[in-house]
């Protein structure tokens, strides 16, 4: 999955207009403009098309905790240069505030049935043996099931 497209999904699921875009983007400390936002969204076969990095995408998804969680106290978390699927299942996680069963309830809503052992290898620290990479498959399928449980 490219990261335009994890933005397109999340903006769906979210019925997020281009307003909140931008406003979920200044949560984080990052302006962009409506155009961007535009430039982000369209198919890659689009001559407009941007590629949308793993920086913007990481200060999209730290906006996004900031808007469904609330600002913490403290310093804005900085947003990583380089992003993986682990890094943005767990940043997903934040913002919708899950535990391991409501994952493994958004899995099944996309017919896919994981266990919580194997759920638990995906947020575990890469060093550790019993660490696993969540494929794009993986978050594909959350990404479904979120889109079913979420979207209105």
């Amino acid at each position: 999955m490219t990261n335009n497209d994890i933005l397109r999904r999340i903006r769906y699921t979210f019925n997020f207009n281009d307003s909140k875009m931008i406003e979920v983007f200044a949560l984080a400390g990052h302006q962009v403009t409506r155009a961007q936002i535009s430039d982000w969204l369209k198919k890659e076969d689009d001559p407009a098309y941007l590629i949308l990095n793993d920086n913007q995408l990481a200060i999209f998804l730290n906006g996004l905790i900031i808007d469904k969680r609330g600002k913490k106290n403290g310093e804005k978390p900085t947003a990583e240069t380089r992003l993986n699927n682990n890094i943005i299942l767990r940043k997903l996680k934040i913002a919708l505030n899950l535990k391991d069963d409501d994952i493994l309830e958004i899995f099944k809503l996309a017919e896919m049935n994981i266990s919580k052992h194997e759920l638990s290898a995906f947020f575990r620290k890469p060093e550790q043996s019993q660490y696993r990479a969540c494929n794009d498959q993986f978050l594909r399928h959350f990404m479904q099931g979120m889109q079913k449980k979420y979207t209105q």
